[in-house]
């Protein structure tokens, strides 16, 4: 298998567009770079891109994609409580600061917070159902954010895509 390179690629946004550019032009380097470096920033400036388009459908709502994260990672107990460790362990971004990302999501009624019956040291958070409707809403806004970063390549290429992402890396 191998991923075709040559293709010309747009990604479009509401405030910007990205056209298929070599790292190198897109970073304004003049320096010659090796492949790894290629890769590392090529990963690092694609997450940028999908972050900011991401946080374009957020804004409105007054979530950052922590807080949507924390929120996600709720929904998915099904209505069961989980307790701040749970939820850190879970975060794609594992520096998040769990405790102020909840304090931000109780001032908005997404989630409540409860002592643990069982453990007085342990804080149980559970989305409500305002929590709920915001997931609920923002659904479909996500899955289309999803598919605008996924159309320009087939099933196979967006396997293997996935497939070299996970093997970078799990080193």
């Amino acid at each position: 298998m191998y991923i075709q390179i040559n293709k010309t690629v747009t990604f479009v946004s509401t405030n910007f567009t990205i056209t298929n550019m070599k790292i190198e032009e897109a970073v304004k380097s003049t320096v010659k770079m090796g492949i790894s470096k290629k890769v590392v920033l090529n990963i690092i400036y694609t997450q940028n891109v999908i972050n900011d388009s991401f946080s374009e459908i957020l804004k409105p709502h007054d979530l950052s994609s922590e807080q949507f994260n924390v929120l996600r990672i709720l929904r998915g107990q099904k209505g069961c409580p989980a307790n701040m460790f749970v939820i850190q362990e879970r975060m794609l971004a594992k520096t998040s600061n769990t405790t102020r990302l909840v304090d931000k999501l109780l001032l908005k009624e997404f989630v409540t917070r409860a002592v643990c019956p069982e453990n007085r040291r342990k804080i149980e958070v559970q989305i409500t159902k305002k929590g709920l409707a915001i997931l609920t809403e923002l659904d479909p806004k996500v899955i289309e954010h999803e598919q605008k970063f996924a159309k320009n390549l087939d099933e196979q290429e967006l396997e293997q895509l996935n497939y070299l992402l996970e093997k970078f890396r799990n080193q």
